[in-house]
């Protein structure tokens, strides 16, 4: 599948579209990474490492990109911390991810979260033409997030973090949970887009022999793009709306 035609010509070329949640379908991203942001830099205020340059505080955006989007809270904790100091014990991993946990729990169930109007906008496009879609998520709250965006309904199957911790799937950037999540909906991942913003994600549907990997720049500063890039995705869009289909064009199919 070639990425030189335009965005929602490729989109048309597939079957099924497979969909990572937080950052690509709803604004939840920056709530997660507050609610890593106050787990890590409280750890990092009690056990201060001896290198003043791994004290500084966790930076919600080029760290939260790095060490933690796209991954399971355990992998991400493990992988953030071993970024500023020796290999963390797992009960260390175990308590950072735990508060990171509580933190974003009680913002979602305080604030909730909106869906991107443009995820919206091709999410029902894709229904009126008949294309199967699931949502695939590391996340332990994609379905309550999903819920409170008003999304769920809109989705044929959905592989969120109680299923995969159930289906013991490694996490991301293997490409099993994206894997299960075509399978749910009984089409190979050769005619599946993937849809991620993560360089995680991407990487996993790489990985996975997805026919087309679309990587989602939400980002306002340069460089998430070459990177989603670099990591796999066939082509990069900063709007969902881009993969919607010309009005001359009909609907993807």
């Amino acid at each position: 599948m070639t990425a030189q035609a335009p965005a929602h010509r490729l989109l048309r070329e597939v079957r099924a579209v497979v969909f990572d949640t937080d950052g690509v379908l709803t604004d939840s991203a920056r709530a997660h990474a507050a609610a890593w942001k106050a787990a890590f830099d409280a750890r990092l205020a009690a056990h201060p490492p001896e290198d003043p340059d791994q004290r500084r505080p966790f930076d919600a955006t080029e760290d939260y990109l790095r060490y933690v989007d796209g991954r399971s809270r355990l992998d991400g904790a493990a992988a953030f911390l071993a970024s500023r100091g020796p290999r963390p014990s797992p009960a260390t991993v175990q308590a950072v991810a735990a508060e990171k946990e509580r933190l974003f729990t009680e913002r979602l169930r305080e604030r909730g979260v909106d869906a991107f109007p443009d995820a919206v906008r091709l999410l029902r496009a894709l229904r009126r033409a008949g294309t199967p879609v699931a949502a695939a998520s590391a996340s332990r709250h994609a379905r309550e997030v999903l819920s409170s965006a008003r999304l769920l309904d809109l989705f044929d199957a959905l592989v969120d973090g109680v299923e995969a911790a159930r289906l013991r799937l490694p996490g991301k950037p293997e490409p099993a949970l994206f894997l299960e999540a075509a399978r749910r909906l009984s089409v190979p991942p050769a005619h599946c887009a993937l849809v991620e913003d993560a360089r995680a994600g991407v990487e996993a549907g790489r990985r996975g022999g997805f026919g087309l990997v679309v990587g989602v720049d939400r980002a306002p500063g340069p460089g998430t793009g070459d990177a989603l890039r670099r990591a796999g995705a066939g082509i990069v869009v900063h709007d969902l709306a881009e993969l919607l289909p010309a009005p001359c064009e009909g609907v993807p199919s």
